[in-house]
């Protein structure tokens, strides 16, 4: 089965004074992979600044370099494009790309387990035919312990931060499993992108979730938040160890100027 999916996202940084100097990298062009293939072109337009390069990271995600520009007060980042994608209930497959599989077992500092993630492992049991289903019971175990919900974290809550808390969103869960699976001996990844809403065509952000690496199939990816493994409602566009790595727009500026972000995005078929 596949299906064909437009997306519309806007992302629009509003600033209280002009800004000298600012550099930002954006991670919004979709992977193409085996099932997952722009049929459109895809674009990226900004206004307020100039794309000085595109190149691709150590993992394989496409970026665009955007500098902008010296007294400018709005900075606005338009992407548009279509993407057909193919069924595959969540398995990727086999490790590719230039970074070796053991680079994801690296914990950082948004993933590091400590003594509340340690603790939810040993609260799964060993009680499990194989990896994949104690996997899938460390996601639903996750969303138990953590609920749902918006305003109580933020993109610099850790994993055991979030797990302390009470609430989350998609990243914090995402952290959590990452961390998990890592602390279980299973490489692992965060990926960030786009899910089509059965309920709704209008989002306020784009989504995120998880990724982790077992012998013998390779990658098979679990949304916490949602409680299933991505289907073709879902685009990936980056993966990185943690959020920043995958972030789709992260930056820096000079300057003492407030910003205000607004972000509209729309995923149909």
């Amino acid at each position: 089965m596949t299906m064909k999916l437009r997306v519309e996202h806007i992302t629009h940084y509003q600033y209280d004074s002009p800004v000298r100097y600012a550099l930002q990298q954006v991670r919004l062009t979709p992977k193409e992979r085996p099932g997952q293939q722009l049929i459109h072109d895809w674009t990226v337009a900004i206004e307020g600044g100039s794309r000085q390069l595109h190149y691709t990271d150590h993992l394989g995600n496409g970026v665009d370099l955007i500098s902008v520009d010296s007294g400018t007060s709005e900075l606005v980042i338009r992407c548009t494009g279509e993407v057909e994608l193919v069924t595959w209930d969540g398995v990727i497959g086999p490790h590719r790309g230039a970074m070796p599989l053991w680079t994801f077992l690296r914990p950082t500092p948004l993933t590091r387990a400590g003594r509340g993630v340690r603790s939810l492992t040993a609260e799964l049991g060993r009680d499990f035919v194989n990896d994949i289903e104690r996997a899938h019971a460390l996601s639903a175990l996750i969303i138990d312990k953590l609920p749902y919900r918006i305003g109580v974290t933020d993109a610099e809550t850790t994993a055991e931060q979030a797990l302390a808390g009470e609430g989350g969103v998609c990243q914090d869960h995402a952290h959590i499993f990452v961390a998990a699976m890592r602390h279980l001996g299973h490489p692992a990844r965060y990926v960030s992108g786009y899910l089509m809403m059965n309920d709704r065509t209008h989002q306020d952000a784009t989504h995120g979730w998880a990724e982790a690496h077992f012998d013998h199939i390779g990658w098979i990816g679990f949304d916490v938040s949602n409680g299933h493994s991505p289907d073709q409602r879902y685009i990936r566009v980056a993966t990185g160890l943690d959020y920043q790595g995958a972030a789709p727009v992260r930056g820096m500026r000079y300057g003492a100027a407030q910003e205000n972000l607004v972000v509209q995005l729309q995923v149909q078929q």
